[in-house]
């Protein structure tokens, strides 16, 4: 199957339009509407609708497989690149919104101090772009966060063959409005909080604690940003509770079960220089 067919193909299906896709592509309408018949011959069915154009039954069950497909063909033209390229003096970090903790910064701080000539540019992610990014070589690291159990390795997107090395762990606290009943205690066990609201945030997903303790944690106001002050000003107001790492301010550790907040380093293949001397200092 033809990479740049699916990519038409999940082109046409995002913009809703042969026309809209084509000068998204740069090819010309005409050529669009071919590459998607001859992405239909190949299957032997058809993937999309024209009037309007909405993807088929088929075409939405090859839309699931189309991204991943197409983010490992991108992953395996970035090892190659890796793997053949030379030091760089430009490195790009992919990193998720908890991630850069303070000793991280400090670590980031010394490998910048050690190449000063290097070009370091931190863009702050959601998990999985953090995955996605260094695998299609957009970035050169990745740092990304979550919470696991104490020295367990953090669950990542299946994006293609990267490491990941943990870096930081830290214990976790239960963010509460500063008047709640619970919040003068010296810890709290999460068994305890399964019925209270909480908070909906990618920073601490709801799913994780459900993995972990089975059903409860009642799900309150969803925020979709990535901004902690935020979130405390959610949770000091009432909206819900959430779990933060203790580094991110006040709250009551969890001392039930033993959880942490992990920070993974990514990165593919790292041939010497800048690149595999920053990974290093972070670790």
């Amino acid at each position: 199957m033809d990479p740049h067919l699916l990519r038409t193909l999940v082109a046409v299906a995002r913009r809703g339009s042969f026309s809209a896709a084509a000068e998204e592509l740069g090819y010309t309408q005409s050529a669009v509407s071919q590459q998607i018949a001859t992405l239909e011959a190949d299957l032997g069915m058809p993937l999309l609708h024209r009037r309007p154009v909405a993807p088929t039954e088929a075409g939405v069950r090859l839309l699931e497989h189309a991204g991943p497909l197409l983010l490992r063909v991108e992953a395996a033209r970035a090892d190659v690149r890796r793997a053949a390229a030379g030091p760089a003096r430009r490195l790009a970090v992919s990193a998720s919104p908890l991630s850069v903790t303070a000793s991280i910064a400090v670590r980031l701080a010394r490998a910048r101090a050690a190449h000063p000539r290097l070009d370091l540019t931190l863009a702050t992610v959601d998990r999985d772009t953090v995955a996605a990014d260094v695998a299609a070589g957009r970035a050169d690291l990745g740092m990304t966060d979550g919470i696991a159990a104490p020295s367990d390795p953090l669950r990542l997107p299946d994006v293609g063959p990267l490491t990941a090395v943990g870096i930081a762990e830290e214990d976790l606290v239960v963010a509460l409005p500063s008047d709640h009943p619970l919040a003068g205690r010296p810890g709290l066990r999460l068994a305890d909080l399964v019925d209270a609201v909480w908070l909906q945030t990618t920073l601490c997903p709801l799913e994780r604690l459900r993995d972990l303790l089975g059903d409860g944690f009642r799900p309150g106001l969803a925020y979709t940003g990535d901004d902690v002050h935020t979130v405390r000003n959610l949770v000091e107001a009432g909206h819900g509770l959430t779990l933060l790492p203790a580094s991110a301010g006040r709250g009551v550790p969890v001392l039930a079960p033993r959880l942490t907040h992990r920070v993974e380093l990514l990165h593919g293949a790292l041939p010497p220089g800048p690149a595999a001397d920053v990974a290093a200092a972070l670790r």
